[in-house]
């Protein structure tokens, strides 16, 4: 199975992995994500916990599309809530 690849500045092949899912359950909704990513591939959504029946901000990915594989929204990630995945050609 063949991956997406580029090059880095020095030339030295690179592998990105893009965004594939946020866990909800993880995420507390600091929002370090969202500012981290230029290309707006996230956004705030309020969660509705059944139980208590409170609300609370979690981040989705709202443009997947627009992901360049960077993994500055993982690495800005206190819980480490993304899972990430290269793109097969």
């Amino acid at each position: 199975m063949a991956f997406v690849t580029g090059l880095t500045k020095g030339g030295d092949t690179w592998t990105p992995t893009f965004i594939e899912a946020i866990d909800g359950e993880k995420c507390i909704g600091c929002g370090r994500c969202f500012k981290s990513c230029s290309r707006k591939v996230l956004g705030p959504e309020d969660l509705i916990d059944e139980e208590s029946e409170s609300t609370r901000m979690v981040m989705t990915i709202v443009n997947g599309a627009n992901c360049i594989g960077c993994v500055g929204c993982g690495v800005a990630c206190p819980k480490k809530c993304f899972d990430f995945a290269p793109m097969t050609v």
